[in-house]
């Protein structure tokens, strides 16, 4: 894809329309509304009073859906789930690039047609999972990486729980919380996705609101991940065990720390092994996702979450549920 810019992207800004003003969209309008290469065009709701009041909050017109697409270069989804497809198909075939919330749509069919669209129109598709962007991921897989750390990743857990609220309902918690560490966990093994067991329920909605999966990759690397959204309190952690050493991460606190052979702290528990910590500093990680789109469409830049990204978590969450029904199913009524 070229880029908008012809090297002097630095000084361009990149004209931006948001469809779906709604809890994240407003987000999205808000901060799109103050970003540094973002000039905000437009915005558009199904709920015409809720566009007007998102507009009137980031300062930008409440348009049609398709006024909205027709004033940008690129447009940020953020409507429910089951409208990501359309969306995101008429914004492409407009040439227009694309920013579309996680799910990248309802089904792995939706997503591949998005995916040959904009191959088709040569434009950015970015898929919003977030995590990507986030101070915790960038300590975790950045400075010498996870390899340094552990070596080949053989085994990890992750948790993401968190207290009830009545929104992102429509989904079920695979789509609204699991997907991030779906993506995640796809990061980390680097490889296919094999098989998937999971167990699960509906709580506190007629939706699973807590599942366990277990999912196996191509190359051994293996992956348990937990999410709830009907918990008392939160809790984000991730721990990994690789050939060469263990990690474990706790994103609430902004700590990690990590063992291997040779390295840090002497453990007394595990001869010839030492300890070493780390920690970091928060940042925003939504206007860390709009400078990255906006340096794929401006300069070039390789998209960070793609559409192949945003498939393969799909395709996961998708086969987590389906293994969720079937264990429901066997264990009868």
């Amino acid at each position: 894809m070229a880029p908008l810019s012809d090297g002097g992207g630095a000084g361009m800004r990149l004209r931006v329309g948001i469809l779906g003003a709604g809890h994240f969209g407003r987000f999205h309008a808000l901060k799109a509304a103050k970003g540094p290469r973002i000039e905000l065009a437009g915005l558009h709701d199904a709920d015409p009073a809720r566009a007007a009041t998102v507009a009137g909050e980031a300062g930008c017109p409440a348009l049609s859906a398709a006024d909205v697409i027709a004033a940008s270069q690129a447009v940020i989804v953020a409507a429910p789930t089951a409208f990501h497809h359309d969306l995101a198909a008429a914004a492409l075939s407009a040439g227009r690039h694309v920013l579309v919330e996680k799910p990248i749509a309802a089904t792995v069919e939706e997503a591949d047609a998005l995916i040959e669209l904009a191959a088709s129109k040569g434009v950015v598709l970015q898929v919003g999972h977030i995590e990507r962007h986030s101070a915790g991921m960038r300590a975790v897989l950045g400075g010498d990486g996870l390899t340094a750390r552990v070596g080949r990743p053989l085994y990890m857990e992750a948790i993401r729980i968190a207290p009830f609220r009545p929104r992102s309902l429509d989904v079920t918690v695979v789509l609204d919380l699991m997907i991030h560490d779906l993506d995640m966990a796809f990061v980390i093994a680097g490889a296919p996705l094999v098989g998937v067991d999971a167990v699960g329920s509906a709580v506190a909605s007629d939706r699973l609101d807590i599942v366990n999966a277990r999912l196996r990759f191509g190359n051994g690397t293996v992956a348990t991940i937990t999410a709830s959204r009907v918990s008392l309190h939160m809790e984000r952690r991730l721990r990994l065990f690789g050939d060469a050493g263990y990690l474990n991460v706790d994103y609430l606190k902004r700590e990690m720390m990590w063992a291997r052979r040779g390295e840090g702290t002497p453990l007394d528990q595990i001869p010839g092994f030492g300890l070493q910590t780390a920690t970091w500093v928060e940042h925003d990680s939504l206007e860390a996702e709009h400078a990255a789109f906006a340096a794929a469409c401006l300069d070039g830049a390789p998209v960070q979450a793609d559409g192949a990204a945003g498939r393969a978590a799909l395709d996961a969450a998708i086969r987590v549920e389906e293994a969720v029904r079937a264990s429901l199913e066997a264990a009868g009524p």
